[in-house]
C-alpha cells in the first residue's frame, strides 16, 4: 500500500511485523476481518493485536495534552525566577527527548507522557514571561492557536486540502527550509546585531513569522493524515501515543510562534 507521509516508509512497516510499537503480531496488510468466535484464537495462546481506532487517537492526545497544560499551570504558580530556573533543563531535555521519540519512533506512554511533562514546564516559563511583559497575550495566543487547530481539522475532513506524494514533499521542504533559516540567523547574531532581521520584531520579522506560521499550520495535516493512515493500515493502537505526540510537538510550535507575533504587534 503506498503511504503519503514519510514516517509510513519501510521503517514503519518494518517495525510493525516486528512488533516495535507494542502489538506483538505485527499489523496486517489489509483491514482486520470481522470477529469469529468459531475460529478465535484459543486465549491460552499469543495475545492478538488490538488494532488503532481513532478514539485512541483522541484519548491518547487528550491526555498528553492536559499533562502538558497541568505542568505548565504548576510552572506558572511559582515564582517568576524560580520558574525560569526549570525552563532551560526543560529546553534540554525535551530536545533529546523528543529526537530519540522521533527518531526511533517510540509509542510509549511513559515516553510521551514524559515529553509531554517537559514542554509543559517550559511553556509555563515562558508564557509567564511573555505575559508580564504583554498582559493577555497567553489568552490571546491560546485562541490563536485553538482557532489555526480547528479550522485546519475543518480544511482536512472536508478534502479541500489532500494531502499528496506532492504536498508532502513541499512541506518537507518548506520545513527544512524555515529550519535553515532560524539556524542562519541565529548565528548572524554572532557578527551583527539583530541578525537577519528575522527575529528583530520588523516589518521582515512579521513577514517570517506569518510564513513560520503558515508552514505549522499546514504541517497539522500531515498529523491528521498520519492518524488515518496509521488506522487504514492496521497500526497497533499503542501507536496512537507516536501520533500524539507529533501532534503535540506541531501545537507547541504553532503556540510559540503565534506569541511572538502578538508580541511584534505590541511593540
Amino acid at each position: 500500500m503506498a503511504s503519503n507521509n514519510p514516517a509510513f516508509g519501510r521503517g514503519f512497516q518494518t517495525a510493525t511485523r516486528s512488533g516495535q510499537f507494542g502489538g506483538g503480531l505485527g499489523a496486517p496488510t489489509s483491514a482486520p476481518t470481522q470477529y469469529d468466535p468459531y475460529n478465535a484464537p484459543s486465549p491460552y495462546g499469543r495475545a492478538a493485536t488490538r488494532y488503532m481506532t481513532m478514539d485512541d487517537v483522541v484519548t491518547k492526545t487528550g491526555i498528553t495534552f492536559l499533562v502538558t497544560v497541568l505542568a505548565a499551570a504548576g510552572i506558572w504558580a511559582l515564582p517568576g525566577q524560580v520558574g525560569w530556573g526549570f525552563a532551560l533543563p526543560a529546553v534540554l531535555v525535551g530536545l533529546v527527548l523528543g529526537l530519540v521519540i522521533s527518531f526511533k519512533m517510540i509509542s510509549n506512554p511513559v515516553a510521551t507522557l514524559a515529553y509531554a511533562a517537559v514542554e509543559g514546564v517550559f511553556l509555563g516559563a515562558i508564557s509567564e514571561a511573555f505575559d508580564d511583559v504583554y498582559p493577555g497575550i497567553v489568552l490571546q495566543a491560546i485562541i490563536g492557536t485553538l482557532g489555526v487547530f480547528a479550522g485546519m481539522l475543518v480544511v482536512y475532513k472536508t478534502g479541500a486540502i489532500r494531502v499528496t506524494p506532492k504536498f508532502t514533499r513541499w512541506m518537507i521542504g518548506a520545513l527544512v527550509g524555515v529550519l535553515v533559516l532560524m539556524l542562519v540567523n541565529g548565528l548572524a547574531y554572532l557578527f551583527t546585531p539583530g541578525g537577519l532581521g528575522l527575529r528583530d520584531g520588523g516589518p521582515l520579522a512579521i513577514v517570517f513569522s506569518l510564513v513560520v506560521i503558515g508552514v505549522a499550520a499546514f504541517s497539522l495535516l500531515l498529523d491528521f493524515d498520519m492518524a488515518d493512515e496509521a488506522i487504514r493500515r492496521g497500526a497497533p493502537a499503542r501507536f496512537a501515543w507516536y501520533i500524539a505526540f507529533g501532534l503535540l510537538v506541531t501545537v507547541v510550535w504553532l503556540y510559540l510562534e503565534i506569541l511572538r507575533l502578538l508580541s511584534y504587534f505590541r511593540d
